[in-house]
This record gives C-alpha cells, sequence and structure tokens, in this order.
C-alpha cells in the first residue's frame, strides 16, 4: 500500500511538472485522456446550462404519458464522434431540430470555462452538423508546427492557428495577401515563414524591399528578382505587366476553343495550360508598401502614380496569368494616395499583427470582418508574431508563426537554389550572387607539452 501511494504521487508530480513546463507533452500523456472523461461526463448538464438543449418531441411525450412513464428530458445535440488530436479534442455534433449552429458558436466560452479546457471554436460543417475544436493548452504560446503537413503546389504552411490547425497560404484560393504589423510585432518573421515554405516549390519569388534590401536579399539565392529602391521597383512592376500580357497571349493561343474539346480542357488559366507550357507561377513580395506610395516632388510623384497603377492592375488581371502578390507594411491607408483603396480591394487575403493604431486594424479588417479589428488591437506587446487572419468570407481567427531565424530562412533558400527559375522578362532584375564557399574550419592550438 505504501509503495502504492509513493507512485501516486509520483505521477501526480509528474503530470505537474508537464503540465508546467511541458503541456504539449502533458496533454498527450494525461491531459487528453482526462478531457475526454470530463467532456463525455459533463456534457448532457453541460449543455443544459448553456442553453443548447431543446424539449422532447411531442411523440415521445405523449407515449410517456400513456404508458404512465417518467417525462423525457430536454435533450441536447448528438455526439457523432469524438477525436483526439495532438493539441485538444474534436467533436463532430448532430443538432437536434430547432437548433441553429450560430446559438452553439454563441457558448463557445462557456462551453470553455464548463469543460475546463483552454479554448473552444466551432463551425458548421454541413446543414445541421457542427465541429467544436477544443484546445488543452495555449499553443500559440510555443509554437510547434507538425512534422506532417499537408503542402501542395501553391499552398504552404505558415504558421499555427489557435485551435491547434495549421495555418496554410493557399495561393490558388486566396490570390493577393495584405500583411499589417507594426514595428517588433513579427511580420518580419512571418514573411521568413513565407518564403521559406515556398523555396521547395516550382515557383519564382519577386522581391521589393526599399529598406535597401536588409530583409529579402540575404534570401536573394532563391529570388529571380529584387529591387531595393523605388526606382528600381518601378521598371520591375514594369516587367512583370509585360511578362502578364505575355502569358495571356499563351493562353489565347492554347485555348482550343473547339466543338471536339471538352469544356474542362479549355484554357482559362495558367493551370489549365499542358505541363509543358505553363508559365512558372510568381510570387511577388512587397517588403514595404509605404515607401512605395511615398512622394516628396513632382518626379517622385509620377513614380509613385507609376508604381500603384502596376500593382493595381497586378491585383486585378494576375490571378489568371499566375501572378500573386504579398503586400505588407506598417500601415495601409488612404493617406498613401489614390489607388491605395482600389489596391486594398483586390487583397483577399489580410493578416494583421499587432498594430499601433485602430485605425489601421480598420484598414485591414474594417471591409470584411469588423469582429477581427478589436482582436487585432489587444494582441500585447509581449507576444510578437501574435496575428489576426481573415479574408472576405467574415471569418478570422487569431494565429502564429514559429520563430525562424534569418540564418535559418538563408539556409533554406541557399539549400533551394537550383530551383531559381530564369524569366526573360525579368532577367535584368536577377541579383548578382557569388560563389557559395564553405567557411574554414578553425584549427585548434598545439597543446602543451
Amino acid at each position: 500500500m505504501t509503495w502504492l501511494l509513493v507512485a501516486l504521487v509520483l505521477v501526480v508530480a509528474a503530470a505537474g511538472l508537464l503540465r508546467w513546463r511541458r503541456p504539449a507533452w502533458y496533454w498527450l500523456t494525461f491531459g487528453v485522456t482526462l478531457a475526454a472523461l470530463r467532456v463525455l461526463l459533463r456534457y448532457g448538464s453541460v449543455m443544459d446550462a448553456c442553453g443548447l438543449t431543446v424539449p422532447a418531441p411531442r411523440w415521445r411525450l405523449t407515449v410517456a404519458r400513456v404508458t404512465n412513464r417518467p417525462i423525457p428530458g430536454p435533450r441536447a445535440p448528438r455526439i457523432l464522434r469524438v477525436r483526439p488530436t495532438r493539441t485538444g479534442l474534436v467533436l463532430r455534433l448532430k443538432l437536434r431540430p430547432g437548433q441553429d449552429a450560430f446559438d452553439v458558436a454563441a457558448s463557445c466560452d462557456r462551453l470553455r470555462h464548463s469543460f475546463a479546457l483552454y479554448g473552444v471554436t466551432s463551425r458548421e460543417l454541413r446543414s445541421g452538423v457542427v465541429e467544436l475544436r477544443m484546445t488543452g493548452y495555449d499553443v500559440l504560446k510555443r509554437v510547434q508546427m507538425p512534422a506532417l503537413a499537408d503542402t501542395r503546389p501553391m499552398r504552404v504552411p505558415v504558421a499555427l492557428r489557435e485551435d491547434g490547425a495549421v495555418h496554410y497560404r493557399n495561393y490558388r484560393a486566396v490570390p493577393h495577401a495584405l500583411t499589417l504589423g507594426a514595428t517588433e510585432s513579427g511580420k518580419s518573421v512571418y514573411q521568413r515563414n513565407l518564403v521559406a515554405a515556398l523555396a521547395p516549390q516550382h515557383v519564382a519569388l519577386v522581391g521589393i524591399d526599399c529598406k535597401q534590401g536588409v530583409e529579402l536579399f540575404p534570401l536573394a539565392r532563391r529570388f529571380s528578382a529584387l529591387a531595393d529602391n523605388p526606382d528600381t521597383a518601378a521598371e520591375l512592376l514594369d516587367a512583370l505587366v509585360s511578362h502578364m500580357q505575355d502569358v495571356y497571349r499563351l493562353i489565347r493561343a492554347e485555348q482550343r476553343i473547339t466543338a471536339d474539346v471538352p469544356d474542362a480542357e479549355i484554357a482559362a488559366d495558367i493551370w489549365d495550360l499542358p505541363e509543358d507550357l505553363r508559365p512558372v507561377p510568381i510570387v511577388v513580395l512587397v517588403d514595404e508598401v509605404a515607401e512605395l506610395a511615398l512622394y516628396a516632388s513632382k518626379e517622385e510623384e509620377k513614380r509613385r502614380d507609376r508604381i500603384i497603377t502596376a500593382l493595381a492592375r497586378l491585383a486585378q488581371l494576375g490571378r489568371a496569368a499566375g501572378i500573386y502578390l504579398e503586400i505588407c507594411g506598417q500601415r495601409f491607408g488612404s493617406e498613401l494616395g489614390k489607388g491605395i483603396t482600389m489596391l486594398r480591394a483586390q487583397l483577399t487575403g489580410r493578416t494583421a499583427h499587432r498594430v499601433n493604431d485602430e485605425s489601421s486594424a480598420n484598414m485591414a479588417f474594417g471591409d470584411i470582418a469588423p469582429d477581427a479589428v478589436l482582436a487585432a488591437i489587444q494582441i500585447p506587446t509581449d507576444t510578437p508574431g501574435v496575428a489576426v487572419t481573415g479574408d472576405s468570407s467574415g471569418g478570422w481567427a487569431r494565429i502564429r508563426a514559429p520563430h525562424t531565424s534569418l540564418r535559418q530562412a538563408v539556409n533554406t533558400c541557399n539549400r533551394h537554389a537550383d530551383l531559381t527559375p530564369d524569366l526573360p522578362a525579368l532577367a535584368p532584375f536577377r541579383p548578382a550572387l557569388g560563389t557559395l564557399t564553405p567557411v574554414p574550419a578553425v584549427e585548434s592550438a598545439p597543446a602543451a607539452a
């Protein structure tokens, strides 16, 4: 009995230590079992307390009266499946007649407290079926991306969502995106993760970094074109517009609109072309868009109008030609001049790190997800990398990218430098690079006799 008590104390102490120092390990060893039992045992009473039950149907009440049996109580949504994950639990619920998915979403905070879990989010899978994703610990405090991610062409993992799922940047679904964030908010780390994830793919990277290239030029071996000042950026964007027109001519020549060609084989963008004719897709990364929009003289104003016009044309027409925009900045508003709000309207994906004022958050989410504005301005300063992401569908979520140092991103780009495509239209802007030389080993001094 004494040994059993000692073993129990050791197990409890180990569980407490893991929960404090390694919450992910605690969840996989102890937490998932305890949480599953707690949810299943409390499920009926919690749903009743949260107002997520409906009265029994009339036929059951009638049968109870005729057979002189107890009146059946209210019924909660039926559990279709309980699935443990590396970060929490996933409950799939079948709603009862008269219930709505909005009622479940509105009760997520009460369910979190009742089940003693860190977070609960819900989404409607189909009519009458709702999925609850429960997290057992703060997954954004120490981001650990899963070893195996569902990576596809033009779809790369860049961050972890607050519900434990992986946040993907899918260029086929969301062609253009805007990323905002104040200084030291984690915007540069998010951009490094994006470049490092795109480096192994068959894609051309084009960078515009008007901070003399301090952010993107260390990654130059994986870039097909780079610009480090507004003058070069204007010429580079004009070259991209010309390349886009050439791609459209190719698509038009290969459309093959004849009676014997099935509708599914008629080319409307580069992804409908045969692989041997398909141009390489291009991702354009703009590090600080305000530097392209500011001007102090008439000549700079003409250059600025030329740049913004080219960006707007790429945003409106570039998707079918395989040109995708990633525009980053500390602020993005109408004070940057004409054409800015038109450009913003074409940027479907929105990501906001910590911002300095509410108007910056409104510029990101005010027109698509007003609820996300409050979440964006509440990001604390001691959690760099935490961001709020959303799109034109109105949905939004908190995410955090894993910390990637500049050295790690440089090593990834150098490792995949052979995948950098040569685009004739962008050849004048290809960064000039020297050969990689191995770092000589430091010889140790001979030991004294």
